[in-house]
């Protein structure tokens, strides 16, 4: 009997955002693996999909190192495809969990090219991101009309960001955490922090949403944190 494998989307943090085919995949699983980087005692994922794990299913948890040493990645990624390849190999029916989306920024995206070729038959679940979570938590539209949104991981060069703030109507920022500062500082200069919101751990256990970016500039930013932000009226009559 042939395997499969299922990259399957557990959304934000809410576990009831969990799609019904996200779901009954988890039911049906005979091992769930649960990637996690070396410093979690768990994984993130694996929590939001507890709820639908069942007894009899085996949990794996990976390792995924989440540093430059690329000697230790590749050899975590090869080991990791060898465990993957083995289980489906034997005929099971195998759930990697990942937050979010499997196809926008996630860990998942490499592992499925690892695996695309390896002839099993590989089924990709969607799941909520985290800022359309965010949007519909807040009331706040993502785009409307003829709006330009823009989605950027706030750690590209700056050149590119500057370039992205300057033509977009509304902006989230994904993987805020690493130059929150900054982040606000362009924001400002592009006349599009006043209506910025961040939201940490959106759904999940210590959710915060911080509305004065400016007032929390030094602030230390969750690594689950999202930037959702739209340009004021006086900026867009500017640009006009």
């Amino acid at each position: 009997m042939a395997g499969i494998f299922y990259g399957i989307g557990v959304g934000p943090g809410d576990p009831e955002l969990l799609t019904l085919k996200a779901i009954n995949a988890i039911k049906t699983a005979d091992v769930i693996i649960a990637p996690r980087t070396e410093k979690k005692d768990e994984s993130t994922a694996m929590s939001i999909a507890r709820p639908y794990i069942q007894e009899s299913s085996e949990i794996l948890e990976l390792v995924f190192p989440m540093n430059y040493n690329a000697q230790a990645l590749s050899d975590a990624w090869v080991n990791n495809k060898k465990t993957i390849l083995g289980l489906l190999d034997a005929g099971k029916k195998v759930a990697f969990l990942t937050l979010g989306d499997p196809m926008l920024y996630s860990t998942y995206m490499y592992v499925h090219r690892l695996l695309e070729d390896s002839g099993h038959e590989i089924i990709n679940i969607p799941g909520v991101n985290s800022f359309s979570a965010i949007g519909n938590r807040l009331g706040m539209a993502l785009a409307e009309g003829g709006d330009i949104l823009s989605i950027v991981p706030a750690t590209i060069d700056d050149e590119r960001l500057e370039r992205v703030l300057a033509v977009s109507d509304n902006v989230v920022l994904m993987k805020v955490y690493k130059n929150f500062t900054e982040i606000v500082e362009k924001l400002n200069r592009h006349g599009m922090v006043e209506n910025a919101v961040m939201v940490s751990k959106c759904g999940l256990e210590g959710e915060e949403i911080i509305h004065d970016l400016e007032t929390n500039g030094s602030k230390k930013v969750n690594y689950l944190s999202t930037i959702l932000t739209k340009r004021s009226k006086v900026s867009k009559h500017a640009l006009a």
